[in-house]
């Protein structure tokens, strides 16, 4: 049975830690922005007193100056919900190893539920492919870590990729503003893939993709005569891939840059893993440039 909770992986992640850096809807006090007021962390204005308010929280000085009662009210934090989507669909089975595409999936995803359980914060999970092939509704609790990686071992990849249609869905049933973090190769559609990034945005989600690939696919290192299968069309071709490589490049590159592009000009943080990429060394890596970039 693989293991989807390396303790080195987990050492290096938990250690960096993962903030929302934006404002989130929690349901309960925590670390990251909420868009409610309250009487804790930071100030952000004055509003008029009411009959049943906290005395203590009046503003003395204010009323000195102006004779008018007034209540400060300061920026709570809370915990965020992450929403973790997951391609369980027929291309993710590429490759062998840990350069399997569906397994360095499942260890990113276990990787990523541990740090969010881990400082207190919820996750929910769904495993997709032209459906919802597995659906976990969101806990912070350490036992809920355990559902999630029997979830993710028991997922088996099939049917092909839908991504656009299933954030649309997301975006319509998640009211709450928090964070969807998907990880998929993206192997759909690209402008629909990313009419559902954008529905997410405008519901006011922080939105992180995950774009799963093997080295295999963009760099195209075949030789020979080779047969070649379809994971989802399922069709076959016989043919030479030094003959394809040039044509083949050309639409890899374009895909890969339409993507980013559209990802960059929404909001969406872009994050490309290569599977032959060690996960300490790949999560590190974005970990540390998310915190750099929450600390400015």
């Amino acid at each position: 049975m693989p293991d989807y909770l390396q303790p080195d992986v987990l050492a290096r992640a938990e250690a960096l830690g993962m903030k929302a850096r934006q404002v989130v809807e929690g349901l309960r006090v925590g670390d990251h922005k909420s868009p409610y007021k309250g009487f804790s962390v930071e100030f952000v204005q004055h509003r008029e007193y009411v009959p049943g308010d906290d005395i203590r929280h009046i503003d003395w000085k204010s009323y000195g100056r102006s004779e008018r009662y007034t209540i400060k009210q300061y920026e709570q934090e809370t915990n965020f919900i992450a929403h973790l989507l997951v391609d369980g669909s027929n291309s993710m089975r590429y490759g062998s190893g840990g350069s399997n595409k569906l397994e360095y999936t499942k260890l990113l995803a276990a990787s990523l539920s541990y740090v969010i359980i881990r400082q207190r914060d919820s996750v929910a999970l769904r495993v997709f492919n032209q459906g919802w092939a597995a659906e976990l509704p969101a806990s912070s609790q350490l036992n809920h870590l355990n559902t999630i990686v029997h979830t993710l071992e028991a997922t088996r990849p099939k049917e092909r990729t839908r991504i656009g249609p299933l954030l649309d869905e997301v975006a319509d049933q998640v009211s709450r503003r928090g964070i969807i973090i998907i990880i998929s190769d993206c192997l759909d559609d690209v402008e629909t893939t990313l009419n559902g990034l954008r529905h997410l945005r405008f519901r006011g989600h922080e939105v992180v993709l995950f774009h799963v690939l093997h080295k295999d696919e963009v760099d195209f290192p075949l030789d020979g005569n080779i047969r070649f299968v379809g994971l989802e069309s399922m069709a076959e071709i016989m043919t030479r891939p030094r003959l394809l490589k040039p044509a083949y490049q050309r639409v890899v590159n374009k895909f890969l840059k339409e993507l980013q592009r559209g990802c960059d000009n929404s909001g969406v943080d872009y994050i490309r893993m290569m599977t032959h990429r060690p996960m300490t060394a790949a999560l590190g890596e974005y970990l540390i440039r998310r915190l750099q970039v929450t600390r400015r």
